[in-house]
């Protein structure tokens, strides 16, 4: 089995399974780095396409984006394979951790995953983990979002593997096969940075800060819906999609500003990046509170003010402006 290799607990599954990953095969990068590094932070609020009969609302980049993205930024060589047969993909996975003894990172369903706790299970298919290693029929497992590895059997983790629906993994596996010695993370940082600021400043009035201020309007005109359970609806898919699958929405924030701590090492402006850390640091602080509000008014309506809520995210949005103005000129 794969013992060698160090299980840690992180902040966000796919961040987490490539900062293990690429550190186990010999680039030590932590989770800040690859989350920051892939320019993965994001916001999109789209009316027009549902989930649930409510708008998507996204506080990152799209899923396999940081799988996929960080093979391009670093110039590492990142094997990536899906399966249309599940037999293979079994044969394969366990191969790669029995007889080459390799960690490999695997795209899963959070709902088909019977170690997780049953409040923790939701129809998610873009969950990232580790296999290390298998014990008859079960895979020893590294998932980030556990204290300690946990096992899974191959019965239940093929299900997981193979779930339908949006994002489906479609037995997705990965792991890197070569990293260059040489890596100019400087030049590097300077065009990740630059390149997430000018997609948090898009025009597009739907991403970016615009997407916040779009969203905190559509919540400022619930104050005239008279449907209540709508409205608790809408309030509660917020917070689902903010603190369920969005890594708390603010979790993200202070994902990035570490990142921007861990970059002021690498001969860029740090005045910039200390301002716009600490700027991004508030809007996460601001954007847990804004959830925890919405959760209040969901459960006690008579204490819904659609004011005062759509204020908290306005205020969200004009200090991730003021720190992404900066960024953009670093």
């Amino acid at each position: 089995m794969t013992e060698d290799f160090e299980h840690s607990q992180f902040a966000h599954c796919e961040s987490g399974v490539v900062s293990t990953l690429l550190t186990h095969y010999g680039l030590k990068i932590s989770e800040p780095m690859a989350f920051g590094i892939t320019s993965t932070l994001s916001f999109a609020f789209f009316p027009f396409i549902k989930i649930n009969n409510l708008p998507l609302i996204a506080y990152r980049d799209l899923p396999k984006n940081i799988v996929k993205k960080i093979e391009k930024v670093l110039g590492i060589t990142i094997l990536k394979k899906q399966y249309k047969n599940l037999l293979e993909a079994n044969l394969e996975l366990t191969k790669l951790v029995e007889k080459e003894k390799k960690l490999v990172g695997l795209q899963t369903s959070v709902f088909y995953l019977p170690y997780m706790p049953e409040n923790m299970r939701f129809h998610f298919n873009a969950h990232n983990l580790l296999v290390y290693g298998k014990k008859g029929k079960n895979y020893k497992i590294s998932d980030p979002v556990f204290e300690d590895v946990v096992e899974c059997s191959e019965k239940d983790l093929t299900k997981a593997r193979f779930a339908k629906g949006a994002f489906a993994p479609k037995g997705f596996i990965y792991y890197p096969t070569n990293i260059p010695k040489e890596i100019d993370f400087s030049a590097i940082l300077k065009k990740a940075i630059k390149k997430n600021a000018k997609s948090m400043l898009t025009p597009f009035p739907f991403a970016g800060i615009k997407g916040m201020k779009k969203l905190a309007k559509s919540i400022e005109k619930l104050q005239n819906n008279t449907d209540e359970r709508f409205i608790k609806n809408y309030l509660t898919h917020i917070v689902r999609m903010q603190e369920e699958i969005g890594t708390g929405g603010g979790g993200f924030r202070f994902l990035y500003a570490a990142f921007l701590q861990e970059s002021k090492q690498y001969n860029l402006d740090n005045k910039k990046l200390q301002k716009a850390s600490e700027l991004i640091i508030q809007s996460g602080d601001t954007l847990r509170f804004f959830a925890l509000k919405c959760v209040e008014s969901a459960k006690k309506i008579e204490k819904f003010d659609a004011k005062e809520i759509s204020s908290i995210l306005q205020k969200a949005s004009t200090l991730e402006e003021e720190a992404f103005k900066l960024l953009k000129t670093i």
